[in-house]
């Protein structure tokens, strides 16, 4: 059946199309890259995070909102196409345990508690989603997702963002749903520049230089990777068999309590006797330096600090983080590490790489053939 917008949801370029957005936003001082999403009919738009680390797409929702944060559009009014609390999508988001549906069986309640301790309460609804294709052609699926009615956030600063766009590799994904409906395939890219900005793409992956294959049975829907080797340089610090999992929503990178520390202290040691001094005056980040004048880009203090390498103890394949990775520069011209001390954050015994070290990669979530890539890009133009 023909959707409003004139084309159907599976076009005749199909799974193998492709759709690109615009991403906009930057890790400092923003701390989050967006997309603009345009859902229903008439369509409206909405900022949405971009999230590789849940499965579930949500905009802020006026059923009414009990507790609705602010944000650059007002709040999504639903359809009235509920999803009911038998259908698959509901039971798929709820496994493994089954939903109550004795006290609400029309709807499906969802309730989202993020690692920052945010938190997202609502419905599960259906609507229209407008995409243009690289070829130019226009389709409108009927997606699944979160009608949010009451959210709050922890240390998230102000203008917040109209929702997020879960890209994990769940049933209830819009990911998944775009497969099954023959719309593209279930594969996702992003592309964050250290510029600012950049772009994300559904569909066809690029080909690039390094593949490892993910975890796809692991228990909280994350892109896990495995355990890995850390090394500072060429010289390891001595940490291993922690997980590594890709983690878009988060800004920067964590590290596990011990592990952060040997970190911190490498990066500390290599440092000695060069023209950087602590900046404990600067709190935008707990570790900053300064130098004698003000740093205008990481490009003045880059030599100073060594890459950081991930190895992954299966395979041949290292993740490369150098200190444009890691490092930011701050309104006062410091440089600060945006490596955070993961046990602190709650993320205890795991490595979460943030958008902090994706900037200036093409990373390719490819659930297809549950595997990851990534490859150095330019990432501030859309690819003709």
């Amino acid at each position: 059946m023909l959707s409003p917008f004139g084309a159907s949801g599976s076009t005749a370029a199909g799974s193998s199309a492709t759709v690109f957005f615009q991403v906009t936003g930057n890790v400092y001082p923003h701390g989050h890259y967006y997309v603009n999403m345009t859902i229903g009919n008439p369509p409206n738009t909405y900022f949405l995070d971009i999230d590789t680390g849940s499965d579930l797409t949500w905009v802020q929702c006026d059923a009414p909102c009990v507790n609705c944060l602010p944000a650059p559009h007002p709040p999504y009014k639903p359809s009235k196409d509920l999803v009911k609390c038998d259908d698959s999508l509901c039971e798929a988001f709820h496994s493994p345990v089954t939903p109550d549906c004795a006290y609400s069986p029309d709807q499906c309640d969802y309730d989202i508690t993020y690692a920052d301790n945010g938190v997202t309460t609502g419905v599960l609804v259906k609507d229209w989603f407008p995409l243009l294709y690289s070829n130019g052609t226009v389709t409108a699926p009927r997606l699944a997702f979160g009608c949010g009615y009451d959210q709050t956030a922890n240390g998230e600063t102000s203008p917040y963002l109209d929702g997020i766009l879960g890209l994990g590799f769940g049933e209830v994904g819009i990911l998944n749903q775009l497969q099954e409906l023959g719309v593209t395939k279930n594969v996702v890219a992003h592309c964050f520049s250290s510029q600012g900005d950049g772009y994300l793409f559904f569909g066809d992956q690029l080909v690039l230089a390094t593949w490892i294959p993910y975890i796809a049975n692991d228990i909280n829907g994350r892109y896990s990777l495995g355990t890995a080797e850390v090394f500072v340089g060429e010289i390891s610090s001595g940490i291993t068999g922690l997980p590594v999992v890709f983690d878009s929503g988060s800004t920067y990178t964590y590290f596990s309590g011990n592990a952060y520390r040997v970190i911190a202290s490498m990066l500390m040691s290599d440092i000695q006797g060069k023209k950087l001094n602590k900046a404990d005056d600067d709190n935008t980040l707990p570790m900053c330096w300064k130098g004698s004048e003000p740093f205008i880009s990481i490009q003045e203090v880059r030599n100073f600090f060594k890459p950081i390498v991930l190895t992954f103890e299966n395979s041949n394949v290292g993740f490369q983080m150098d200190p444009e990775g890691y490092l930011i520069i701050t309104e006062k011209g410091n440089a600060c590490l945006g490596i955070l001390d993961g046990t602190e954050a709650g993320l205890e015994g795991l490595i979460v790489i943030g958008d902090i070290s994706f900037q200036d990669k093409l990373i390719v979530y490819d659930n297809v053939r549950k595997r990851i890539g990534w490859a150095p890009a330019n990432c501030n133009n859309i690819p003709k």
